[in-house]
């Protein structure tokens, strides 16, 4: 192979081979804020599950690739302000969980669909709040131009993935909820607090492609 051919460990096209490669059928698998947290009233206890699907955005920069993130709206009743991945609720209208991530990255960020390749969903993920969400992984072409929807979203940004997928930034925290105490992980980067459940998708995605 060609020096200038090799698959760089941290490229979009590794992430692809990674992807591809665990690709299969996720009845089987179960990952959420439960797998941090047994026995905890805030998921033994939980309600009726919602579904949601989110956009793993990895953008093609060559050798290093990198994630498109966004920093909720503080107008925004739920988890404002939080930093999240593009996405929401799946709406009736909205054929799979691919297409209403495809959906929601387009209304808040203005992330055109013609950009992106969908390349295959993880196991969804179930969130404490009663979300199960379903993380679509992506890869991003560049030369796309994003469009923030103010009543949405305050700021996209993008993080390595070489960040991302390093160990040593997953910090496990926990404070008392329920007078019992949460475990979440936690990524701080470039001024950003990356934490709750966009971090346990991060750290499922580290766990199932790069451990």
């Amino acid at each position: 192979m060609r020096p200038d051919t090799i698959v760089r460990p941290f490229s979009a096209e590794d992430f692809r081979r990674r992807a591809l490669i665990e690709r299969g059928p996720h009845e089987n698998f179960d990952y959420g804020d439960h797998s941090f947290n047994p026995g905890h009233p805030r998921v033994t206890g939980q309600r009726t599950l919602r579904d949601a699907a989110v956009l793993i955005p990895v953008v093609d920069h060559g050798t290093e690739a990198s994630v498109i993130l966004t920093k909720r709206a503080e107008t925004l009743s739920d988890h404002k302000g939080q930093v999240a991945f593009p996405g929401g609720r799946i709406d009736p209208t909205d054929v799979s969980p691919e297409a209403a991530a495809l959906r929601e990255a387009e209304e808040e960020i203005g992330l055109d669909p013609g950009h992106v390749e969908v390349i295959t969903r993880m196991p969804d993920y179930v969130s404490g709040s009663g979300y199960r969400i379903a993380p679509v992984l992506s890869i991003v072409r560049p030369g796309f131009q994003l469009t923030i929807n103010p009543h949405e979203v305050d700021a996209a940004f993008e993080v390595p993935l070489s960040f991302l997928m390093n160990p040593a930034n997953h910090a496990r925290e926990s404070r008392e909820f329920n007078k019992q105490l949460w475990t979440y992980y936690d990524m701080p980067f470039g001024g950003q607090r990356i934490w709750g459940v966009t971090a346990g998708i991060i750290r499922t995605l580290y766990e199932r492609l790069y451990l």
